[in-house]
């Protein structure tokens, strides 16, 4: 298995975007042809100095169905210092599953040599890319022990795979939004339950997003881990520096017990209301939030995160961008970061993210940089 307590110091994982390729839901939804290539195509500036749309280096518009893609992929992160890959994951109801082949692909083709764990992205897939409630497509439903053994059935073969990342030898599984798994606790105790009845030590689970931290359902209990995603992270850390149960919560589950909450999440769950569509563009700081990052306090459960840079208007003119990126500060601020977790003995870092290229969050060459993203890991990593 791929430890990440082996030796080499503090792993880089980014997150793997799989949506690089075609699929007959997209193509319904979004027109014939559709990949997240389209969104960065037809990107354009916004105002004068906004640099749209992102071409990648030498136009290499790739198709994820070519394992040679993937082959090349792993062969220039693991040469830039790069550990493994945290691929999404869209799994549904019912075995549903949305842009999957990627990954079973390089499950049966060993040349593909990098390591990789799954980020389970457990939200709706809406035409708003943000996973909420407004003209959901596809709507994630969570079920029972039928359908989490189904799932775990799924992942079993991943996890068995010498190529998944562990911890003690754990393979790690990233939940996205945790928040709206009503039966979360049951769910994540059979998923471990299963893992020992497999084979392992147990199942090292994390979550990804931050708001679970600040949700009045949180147990701290749940996970082995708590990521910071950056930048949302650092942008909501005033409201995120204390975990939100409030103590009707903690009441209703020190007396009834777990069963109790889920009972009553089923009963306010009817009720949630749609979000509003943003209406401007967002600007934040590049500096200022990676000084957020640099400083923020660190527990024991929390692993750090890293962004490259942000700018998702391709996506949503009334997006969110980020203002002072440079390969400079990227390579500074990084060698920083990767200082502190071998300082207090962080195991991994998660950065955002080797190809979000419609949310300007990419490591992969570009015509503007070139190789310098990755170069400035590398640098970090060795220094």
């Amino acid at each position: 298995m791929a430890e990440v307590y082996d030796q080499g110091g503090v792993k880089i994982i980014p997150f793997y975007l799989p949506q690089f390729h075609e699929i007959p839901e997209n193509n319904k939804w979004w027109g014939e042809g559709f990949t997240e290539w389209t969104n960065v195509r037809k990107a354009k500036p916004l105002f004068e100095g906004h640099r749209q749309p992102k071409i990648p280096l030498d136009n290499n518009y790739y198709n994820l169905m070519d394992d040679n893609v993937k082959i090349w992929q792993a062969k220039i992160a693991k040469e830039h210092g790069i550990f493994g890959f945290c691929y999404y994951h869209y799994w549904f109801k019912n075995g549903r599953k949305l842009l999957e082949k990627p990954a079973e692909q390089m499950l049966q083709n060993q040349k593909i040599d990098i390591p990789f764990c799954f980020c389970w992205a457990n939200e709706n897939w809406s035409k708003n890319w943000d996973g909420g409630n407004r003209e959901v497509i596809m709507e994630q439903h969570y079920g029972g022990k039928q359908d989490w053994e189904m799932h775990f059935q799924y992942l079993l073969p991943f996890f068995r795979d010498k190529r998944y990342i562990t911890v003690h030898g754990k393979p790690i599984f990233v939940i996205y939004k945790p928040e709206q798994i009503i039966d979360l606790y049951d769910m994540v105790k059979y998923f471990r339950k299963r893992a020992q009845e497999e084979g392992f030590p147990g199942l090292c689970v994390c979550f990804q997003f931050p708001t679970y931290y600040a949700d009045m359902y949180y147990r701290a209990d749940i996970f082995d881990y708590r990521i910071g995603f950056e930048p949302v992270y650092s942008r909501n850390i005033k409201s995120l520096n204390k975990p939100g149960t409030s103590s009707s919560i903690k009441l209703l589950r020190n007396i009834i017990g777990e069963r109790a909450i889920s009972v009553y999440r089923k009963i306010r769950s009817g009720s949630s209301k749609s979000w509003a569509k943003p209406q401007y563009l967002s600007m934040y700081f590049y500096d200022e939030t990676w000084e957020t990052i640099l400083n923020a306090e660190w527990t024991k459960d929390f692993l750090p995160g890293a962004f490259v840079d942000w700018d998702n208007t391709p996506r949503n003119k009334h997006g969110l961008m980020y203002e002072g990126f440079s390969i400079k500060k990227f390579e500074k601020y990084m060698k920083q970061l990767v200082d502190r977790a071998e300082r207090e003995k962080k195991p991994m870092i998660f950065i955002n993210a080797w190809n979000e290229w419609g949310e300007g969050a990419f490591l992969e060459p570009d015509e503007q940089y070139g190789y310098q993203k990755l170069e400035a890991i590398k640098k970090a990593k060795s220094h």
